[in-house]
């Protein structure tokens, strides 16, 4: 079956980086030349998304306008003749891809988030991607890894990678009921930001998922844990007591952009990577790398 809805939680308040965030939601902050929510929708659409339900806040209307046709714009690049930039800016939403907006008017947690949208969601299975988390992989996105994996087993898959011991107390992290080679294997539990020496193992949650739409009852009935939020983390332990869930460790790289040391990272192995400025950018990394600060 495929993955045709995929849940976007935007709601967030982004304190991190205040005070670039007290008037831009954190999902606007550019990763070069686009913001880090275009960056989850595009990765959606990949994997065969038709729908985008953004999980977000009244306040936060810049999410909403940046999907929303603008036609002043667009009447004056077609006007100066800026076809390509007209092109980028008509291509912000992928074809045949529609986005629907919700509000969590409460933070209660990522769980509470995915609740949010279940009236939308339905009885089907859905995708989340947490736009916080950019993942590189240019041939194959990780939510399409993770859509073809549901499309082989017919279960929840959660995508995971492996993260220093000294930093699995940021994270949800997984275990399994056996540890092997393979990339996909079943989950035995999920733990959310547990101290390292409750750690079940170094398998991080990395904000991709693909579950079932019985994790929306799950829920419903779940209380609130760690934070005081109520956590997806908690509700996919509860599935997993009821059906398989499976942990795949996807092909590619992944960028933490909820803290600064990561949104930077990525601003600049991208860049690097753009066809436009990658060579000027290497050079000035060079530069300092030489000691010259001018």
């Amino acid at each position: 079956m495929k993955i045709k809805k995929y849940v976007l939680p935007v709601a967030g308040l982004g304190t991190r980086f205040l005070p670039a965030t007290k008037a831009i939601p954190k999902e606007m902050l550019p990763v070069v030349d686009k913001p880090l929510i275009q960056y989850a929708v595009e990765e959606a659409a990949e994997a065969g998304a038709e729908q985008i339900i953004l999980v977000t806040h009244p306040s936060k209307l810049a999410l909403e306008d940046h999907f929303a046709v603008n036609s002043e714009l667009e009447s004056a690049l077609i006007e100066k003749g800026k076809d390509e930039l007209l092109q980028k800016v008509r291509s912000i939403l992928p074809e045949g891809v529609t986005v629907t907006t919700v509000y969590q008017y409460e933070p209660l947690g990522l769980g509470h988030a995915v609740l949010c949208a279940k009236e939308i969601v339905g009885d089907e299975p859905f995708g989340v991607i947490l736009p916080d988390v950019l993942v590189y992989n240019p041939e194959k996105g990780c939510m399409r890894q993770l859509a073809d994996s549901y499309e082989q087993k017919g279960a929840s898959i959660i995508g995971v990678e492996t993260v220093p011991l000294d930093e699995v107390h940021k994270y949800g992290i997984v275990s399994l009921t056996e540890r092997g080679e393979e990339k996909l294997q079943r989950m035995s539990g999920v733990v959310e930001k547990p101290p390292v020496e409750d750690a079940p193992s170094q398998l991080s949650v990395v904000g991709r998922y693909i579950l079932t739409a019985r994790v929306m009852e799950l829920l419903e009935s779940t209380e609130r844990g760690a934070g005081g939020e109520i956590q997806l983390t908690d509700a996919i332990a509860a599935l997993i007591a009821e059906e398989p869930v499976f942990a795949y460790a996807f092909d590619g790289t992944s960028y933490d952009c909820g803290y600064k040391y990561g949104y930077v990272r990525a601003n600049i192995e991208y860049a690097l990577r753009d066809g436009e400025i990658g060579d000027e950018v290497g050079q000035l990394i060079q530069k300092h790398a030489g000691g010259q600060h001018g």
